[in-house]
């Protein structure tokens, strides 16, 4: 039952981790439906097996990543560092509240939370692109310092339950004037130092036993992931390019809804 809980958990994580929809509502609303009390509804196999989902990133973008690649020239290389200089200044804030506040929002988590995170970033998605402000940055390149430090403080906030990480990150960066496109892939590669970060800090913490079964469960999980990532990137990349993110907005509020009423049901604590 745990393999299967696993794939079915890893399906979630792949389509929900990259969509600006929450992961973390959905991983409720699935363990709660499956009435799940095994290694499979742990802190520590919720955040790790987001490595699968991160490990998709790294491979679809692998070229745009690696600043040693022979196929770039001098500059195209400098360019890739500077990229990753400016994630690791988007990381800060999120890397210092996730240290400090890590376990007191874990203590929090509950269906009112989630729900309302849901709801209030699904109107603020709907209203940003109501209000078509200017596109200024339609480059990675293009994104100063500056900007990459708010981008991250944007992150950070996804430290709330029910907030969406790439939600928060994909809002903020359109906020700032950054085009779709740019918005989504700076979001994905900053997933990867935080994604790696958190999940350290839930394997140093947990206090359970990984057992060879669980490994293998994780595992799983994290296979799913991947490839249903690979997918779901896919599809998000190209549907920025021609549509806005007003569909997501009203799927957070819908989803948001079902959340509350879940609550006050007694169906999810």
């Amino acid at each position: 039952m745990e393999i299967l809980r696993s794939i079915l958990l890893g399906v979630v994580e792949g389509i929900t981790e990259w969509l600006p929809i929450s992961s973390t509502g959905h991983m409720i609303l699935v363990n709660e439906f499956l009435h799940n009390d095994g290694f499979t509804n742990s802190d520590l196999y919720l955040y790790v097996i987001q490595l699968g989902a991160i490990l998709a990133v790294v491979t679809m973008f692998f070229g745009k990543l690696w600043p040693f690649s022979l196929k770039k020239t001098k500059e195209e290389n400098l360019d890739t560092w500077q990229m990753w200089f400016k994630i690791a200044v988007a990381s800060i804030p999120a890397g210092i509240i996730g240290v400090f506040l890590n376990d007191y929002m874990d203590s929090i988590e509950n269906g009112v939370i989630v729900a309302t995170m849901l709801i209030i970033y699904g109107i603020a998605f709907i209203l940003i692109e109501r209000k078509k402000k200017p596109i200024k940055i339609d480059s990675i390149k293009d994104i100063s310092y500056k900007t990459a430090l708010l981008i991250g403080l944007f992150q950070a906030v996804s430290v709330i339950p029910g907030t969406s990480r790439s939600g928060a990150t994909i809002l903020g960066a359109m906020i700032l004037g950054c085009s779709r496109t740019v918005s989504a892939e700076f979001c994905f590669f900053l997933s990867i130092p935080i994604m790696f970060g958190i999940s350290a800090i839930k394997i140093l913490t947990f206090d359970g036993v990984l057992t060879g079964n669980n490994i293998a469960v994780l595992i799983t999980g994290m296979a799913v992931a991947y490839a249903v990532s690979m997918l779901s990137i896919k599809f998000l990349m190209g549907f920025v390019k021609k549509h806005s993110f007003t569909g997501f907005g009203w799927y957070r509020i819908g989803l948001g809804i079902i959340v509350l009423l879940c609550f006050v049901a007694g169906v999810i604590g």
